[in-house]
């Protein structure tokens, strides 16, 4: 089984323009040329303790993130704010989603500086930059700092231009998406059901938890898993699409399959995921909790299990289902029943059910609940589970 340990790359050569053993994308000069770290692997174990260093072109801290399932598509960054201080403002014309980890502040957004706008946020609020408008981030602590991670689109737009003036100085307007209208990041969100999910289309969601908590709760196997709730948030027109999910403790979700570059933040409870592409014997295991963050690659079968004594919630955002599969074509978890009922069954494709999962999976499962002495509460649903009632 594949290790999980992410590491410290050291800074790239700047600039460089020939092909050879020193090539690095436009991408990567750009990041050596911000003086950070990156951090790559499977997974980052602690955003809230990752270190940080001096992030002069932000007025900030930060570290890169690229970890294995971005595959040049999104990346992340961990920025921190001094107590009292700001974030320099910054343009650009890729997407930047932010989850505040810890902190409470307050960003600026404007294209005109008469019209600029600000709205507060608190732990675990979430929100997207409108591409190309100016912003500013302030800690409002005057004694503790903020930090945020933020994932982006910066890979696939600095590599697709190779131009840095036309990402970060570009003055076109993204009109449809942002027009410095008042009220924009507090307005009502549209609310409406999706399956047996619950949807927001909003540009500013206050407490993730929170709004997760309000989703209806399923009585039996959900989509993903038993007694799975979430929430999926569609965020001003972004392509960087998102949701929330949370399940209950003893349980385990489906595994599935989807596109690259879907960040998944660990918010409450322990447990691992499992990933792999063609061959199981070839799995990578990743163990998290409150923290830590992991992408999937594009097409890796991936499954994730609650260890833990308490619901485990987790965030995820990136490209994922949104990116077309190689070749074409759209990823498929729904089969339609006799009916034509689109919400008749969770299986397709691109879904493993648990009647099709190898019984390994679950014999795993029951083991490391074991451990922590939690027992299974899939009994009644899942084939091969010990714990009958």
């Amino acid at each position: 089984m594949a290790t999980t340990d992410a590491q410290t790359e050291e800074k790239q050569p700047l600039w460089t323009t020939e092909w050879g053993p020193q090539y690095s994308s436009p991408y990567e000069q750009w990041k050596a040329q911000q003086g950070l770290d990156t951090v790559r692997g499977w997974i980052a174990q602690n955003l809230y303790t990752i270190d940080v260093k001096d992030w002069p072109a932000r007025g900030a801290k930060g570290v890169f993130i690229n970890l294995e399932g971005n595959e040049g598509f999104n990346d992340s960054y961990v920025c921190e704010i001094p107590p009292g201080k700001s974030t320099l403002p910054m343009r650009h014309i890729y997407e930047d989603t932010i989850f505040i980890l810890k902190g409470r502040g307050a960003t600026s957004v404007w294209y005109e500086e008469s019209k600029k706008q600000t709205f507060e946020w608190k732990d675990w609020s979430y929100f997207a930059l409108p591409p190309n408008a100016w912003y500013q981030h302030h800690n409002g602590s005057g004694t503790e700092p903020a930090r945020f991670v933020g994932m982006t689109g910066a890979p696939r737009v600095i590599n697709t231009f190779k131009d840095l003036e036309f990402v970060f100085e570009n003055p076109y307007r993204f009109k449809d998406r942002f027009d410095d209208q008042a009220g924009y990041f507090s307005s009502q969100p549209s609310e409406g059901k999706v399956r047996d999910s619950y949807k927001l289309i909003t540009n500013f969601v206050a407490d993730v938890e929170a709004v997760t908590a309000r989703a209806d709760q399923p009585k039996a196997l959900g989509p993903r898993g038993v007694r799975t709730t979430g929430v999926r948030f569609e965020m001003i027109n972004s392509t960087m699409k998102s949701h929330s999910a949370e399940w209950p403790v003893g349980t385990h979700m489906n595994c599935h399959r989807h596109g690259p570059g879907l960040h998944i933040i660990i918010l409450r409870s322990t447990g691992y995921s499992l990933l792999w592409k063609d061959d199981f014997a070839d799995r990578v295991r990743v163990d998290y909790g409150p923290g830590s963050m992991f992408v999937p690659p594009e097409m890796y079968w991936h499954q994730h299990f609650n260890t833990g004594p308490e619901p485990l919630l987790h965030l995820a955002a990136g490209w994922g289902s949104e990116k077309p599969k190689k070749g074409g074509g759209s990823y498929y978890y729904i089969s339609r029943g006799e009916s034509g009922d689109t919400d008749a069954v969770w299986g397709g494709e691109d879904v493993i059910t648990i009647e099709q999962e190898d019984p390994a999976i679950h014999a795993e499962f029951e083991a490391e609940l074991a451990k922590n002495g939690v027992p299974c509460n899939m009994g009644n649903v899942h084939p091969h589970c010990t714990f009958k009632d």
